[in-house]
Parts: C-alpha cells; structure tokens; sequence
C-alpha cells in the first residue's frame, strides 16, 4: 500500500519564514511515475513533479515549486514557520487526508495547521511555496537562508544552489 505525506510549501517574498514539521496520516506515492490512486479520480494533483535546472522536483497543483523548511521537524504536529516566516512562505494544503500525486514517489500525507487545515507533507516533511516564486517552476527560494529547499520527487531535499537564489542579506533578517 502506497503512503502519501505531502508538505505544504509556504511562499513568501523576500523574507525567510521558518517551520514546518510532518505528523499525521499518509499513503505512500507509486514509485513507478504513475498517478496514486488518489490522484486517479481529481482533475489536479494537490503535487506532481517538474523538470528545472536543479533536477526533478515537486510542484503544487497550480505548478509552483514547494520547499521543505529545515527548521522543522519531521512528523511534528506543528510547524516551525511562525509569525513573520508565514508572510513569506505558505503552506501547500489539501482538502484531502490523501493527497492526490503525480509523479510522486515519497511517502505523502498530511499535518495539522494551526487552524484546523491539513498541511501536504512528503517524506514528513511540511512543503510549502514561496512568495517570492512568481512563475511555475521558478525556485527563487532555493539555498533561502541555507534553510528552504526544494525536494525532489521521492521527498529528499535538494540542496544545492540555485542561480541567483535570494539571501538573508538581501532580504530583512529574521531570528527562527
């Protein structure tokens, strides 16, 4: 049976947000490529994957790059991306205990938000989107703080640096 845990991917511009930790159900994704169950009967996966400069990675349904959150912890009922974090980043939700997927291979589900949503998580981790990501596949939000990444499609963090990926220094500090 496959576990889907889907992270919300928090999306903000120019500031670094922290906090997102993983807790909750799942099922994990096809490691074959194809749709989970799940995903068979929506019109829009809540993640799928894209191909961008820095490999495959994972996308919300509207095609914006999610981002795990280093600061927080996996399969926590909370999120570490409080307060100003959350003006930045946003949390990728579902509707849904089982997150539709394509391409998905990591196990996804999801976590309690503080008001009572389910935030996606992948591999336990909460993804969120990042404001400062205007277009699909953009990941201006990568190396962010040496904090926020983008994962790939089996929930593993890429950690290498995008071009022209945004710093603290040219964006107001923030202490997590």
């Amino acid at each position: 049976m496959r576990k889907t845990c889907l992270m919300a991917a928090a999306a903000a511009g120019g500031l670094l947000l922290a906090g997102c930790t993983s807790g909750g159900s799942g099922t994990a994704a096809g490691g074959n490529g194809a749709p989970s169950p799940a995903a068979a009967g929506n019109a829009v996966a809540d993640l799928k994957t894209f191909g961008s400069p820095l490999g495959a990675i994972v996308v919300d349904g509207k095609s914006m790059t999610v981002y795990a959150f280093d600061s927080d912890t996996v399969g926590s009922s909370t999120s570490a991306c409080t307060g100003p974090c959350t003006s930045l980043w946003f949390p990728v939700t579902s509707t849904s205990a089982t997150p539709a997927v394509e391409g998905v291979t990591g196990m996804v589900g999801t976590a309690p938000t503080t008001d009572g949503g389910k935030q996606v998580t992948l591999a336990g981790h909460r993804l969120y989107t990042f404001s400062g990501d205007a277009n699909s596949g953009q990941v201006n939000g990568q190396a962010f703080d040496h904090l926020w990444w983008v994962v790939s499609p089996a929930g593993q963090e890429i950690k290498k640096a995008a071009a022209a990926a945004p710093s603290s220094s040219s964006a107001p500090a923030y202490t997590y």
